[in-house]
């Protein structure tokens, strides 16, 4: 067992034997996220390095610490990405906190969420056992997929210590096309080239000096994605400029995400929803993952309407950020209340991942 392993499986040891709360930190980049924070720091930064990779085998094995631009730039020198764009916020972002925190970014809908390409993971328990789950192929995995479950867990299991993922190769061609449209008309234009053999990619509806703008990215084949781009129509960007909109639609640094007067709301719901009943009351929304994503900047006393809204449509709605130097309302909780038969699988979990709840629970269910 390598020392820093060691000395984090004593820790939580010890924070069991003396009742001392703890509270998970990589980067410290998605602490915002989640309820409010509670417990002792337990850093995990000292976890670091690419333990394996072959690119071959479309798979890497990479220790929680490590940052997460480090492992891109490894992936990007054999020509291979993680398809699910995590968001970084910040350069010190890290791998187990991308796991942790389970966000996937602009091409999510399209290729599929942290979770899918998650194939095993080490993991330090509320005891201080150190376990290993999954493996490094898919056939390995066997019997309940723990290690997927630690996808948007935010260390209420414990520890990641490492875990292999599943890579792609980076496509072979992509193209950002503009079209000017209304909301109403994104999200029909989104619905009808879903049902097309098209090389979707991602895509972001949101207004600008007033007016809608629709962008849609396609990847695949260099004659798939010629072909989509004569078929479809609309205004071409430039490969650079479009990649850089992209990240920063990733990172949400877009000037739609910089007006910081009220707090932002995440909503998912179906695809083919349409325009919710919320719309209209404040500024437009940013619509991505082609329709099942909307973002929205609203007070956070509006909670109940938001969610209203996003219930109506079949989903639900996350208060995702509070504005800088806003201290949150304890009032409204972050995420929508769970079903009796889900949280009750909730509590289950990290009663025999945390019987000593020395993690920070309460940072994923309000009061548990």
């Amino acid at each position: 067992m390598e020392p820093a392993l060691r000395q984090i499986a004593e820790r939580i040891r010890a924070a069991a034997a003396d009742a001392t709360p703890l509270r998970i930190r990589g980067g410290g980049t998605k602490d915002f996220y989640g309820e409010a924070l509670q417990g002792d720091v337990l850093d995990t930064t000292a976890l670091a390095g690419i333990t394996s990779y072959e690119p071959s085998e479309l798979v890497v094995t990479v220790r929680a610490g490590t940052p997460l631009a480090e492992l891109e730039a490894a992936l990007a020198e054999e020509g291979q990405c993680l398809p699910f764009e995590p968001p970084h916020f910040a350069s010190n972002s890290t791998v187990g906190g991308m796991v942790a925190a389970g966000l996937s970014g602009p091409a999510r809908a399209s290729v599929g969420a942290v979770r899918d390409y998650v194939l095993g993971a080490t993991l330090v328990n509320g005891r201080g056992d150190i376990l290993s789950f999954g493996g490094q192929v898919m056939k390995n995995v066997a019997g309940y997929d723990v290690s997927r479950v630690l996808a948007g867990s935010l260390g209420t299991l414990g520890v990641i210590a490492e875990v292999s993922l599943k890579v792609l190769p980076v496509a072979p061609a992509e193209a950002t096309l503009e079209f000017a449209c209304s909301q109403a008309d994104a999200l029909r234009l989104l619905n009808e080239w879903g049902g097309r053999p098209l090389p979707l990619n991602a895509s972001c509806w949101f207004e600008q000096a007033g007016a809608g703008v629709l962008q849609l990215r396609l990847r695949g084949a260099v004659a798939a994605v010629e072909a989509a781009c004569a078929h479809l129509g609309g205004e071409r960007r430039d490969n650079a400029q479009a990649a850089a909109h992209w990240q920063a639609l990733r990172d949400q640094q877009l000037p739609w995400f910089g007006t910081g007067v009220n707090a932002l709301w995440r909503l998912s719901v179906p695809q083919t929803a349409s325009a919710l009943a919320w719309d209209g009351d404040g500024a437009a929304p940013l619509v991505e993952w082609h329709g099942g994503q909307r973002w929205y900047q609203a007070p956070p006393a509006q909670a109940a309407r938001i969610r209203e809204a996003a219930h109506a449509a079949g989903g639900h709605a996350t208060l995702f950020r509070m504005p800088a130097g806003q201290a949150a309302d304890s009032r409204v909780p972050r995420f929508d209340a769970l079903s009796a038969p889900v949280a009750r699988i909730h509590q289950a979990l990290m009663h025999e991942f945390d019987p000593h709840r020395i993690f920070d629970r309460a940072r994923l269910l309000a009061g548990a």
